[in-house]
């Protein structure tokens, strides 16, 4: 297919934005790396192409992927020409939206048809007919507001999320429990069992993602690690090869040129 490549971004509807931080939609053309590295970070992430099916490296191939939290990259074969969209979801109260909990869906991608919502079925052909961004996102705003189904959320695990994701990842595990009067271990436990990963795992992904963001935004290597909390840049080098598979200087080689600041303001990640 011809014709240029394209970004957009948009926050989705303010009754969604506990539970989505953001919309991506992209297009690319002649991309020429041939496996990307689907990064971890904090978020749920569903992809929905418009083009060929998401091909995971010794998985499944979908039109509509469900990656769940997870501790190293997810392996994408990459197709010349790509369009689709990009959806972080938040772990808490993943109920509402895909009616399933983020603890089954850790470390697993499942094909969005397969989980127990209608509207996940009819959602890539109702955004395949939309002719643009804009319109694009106004139908994720309308599937997704209209299928939030109400759960109940424990309030100290999103007092404790909140305070995880506007400390960067930096408050103590033990100082989190306490502030909310729970024992460590009842605090992990408890905390795991709605999230599906624990504290301390969830902490180490909000540094890594913010240290990818920190990069994006051509930030210095030493300076990015000091920033996203890491104790130095060997720190941090190590945290990548674990979590990425690669070194950030190879992440900024390989990937950084096929990718485009899309940022949005955060909302705040609470109960509606």
């Amino acid at each position: 297919m011809d014709g240029p490549d394209d970004w957009a971004a948009r926050a989705p509807h303010p009754a969604l934005r506990h539970l989505v931080r953001r919309y991506v939609g992209y297009t690319q053309h002649n991309v020429s790396l041939a496996v990307h590295r689907g990064l971890p970070s904090r978020s749920v992430t569903l992809i929905i192409s418009l083009a060929d099916p998401v091909r995971v490296v010794d998985g499944p191939h979908l039109l509509a992927a469900v990656g769940g939290l997870h501790l190293g990259p997810v392996l994408i074969s990459q197709d010349r020409f790509q369009r689709g969209l990009s959806l972080d979801l938040s772990p808490l109260g993943l109920r509402a939206l895909l009616g399933v909990p983020s603890t089954e869906l850790t470390a697993a991608v499942v094909d969005l048809a397969d989980l127990p919502v209608p509207w996940a079925r009819r959602l890539p052909d109702r955004l395949a007919d939309a002719p643009d961004w804009p319109s694009r996102f106004d139908v994720l705003d309308a599937e997704l507001t209209a299928a939030v189904k109400p759960v109940r959320l424990v309030e100290e695990i999103q007092w404790a999320w909140r305070r995880m994701v506007t400390g960067h990842g930096g408050r103590p595990v033990t100082e989190l429990a306490g502030e909310v009067g729970w024992s460590r271990r009842h605090f992990t436990e408890r905390f795991a069992g709605e999230v599906g990963m624990g504290p301390k795992q969830i902490s180490r992904l909000i540094r890594f993602e913010r240290s990818g963001e920190l990069l994006r935004a051509g930030g210095a290597l030493a300076e990015v690690a000091i920033t996203a909390g890491y104790y130095d840049q060997a720190h941090m080098s190590n945290e990548w090869r674990v979590l990425a598979g690669c070194s950030p200087s190879e992440w900024i080689r390989e990937e950084l040129p096929f990718l485009q600041d899309v940022s949005v303001p955060d909302e705040p990640e609470s109960s509606a």
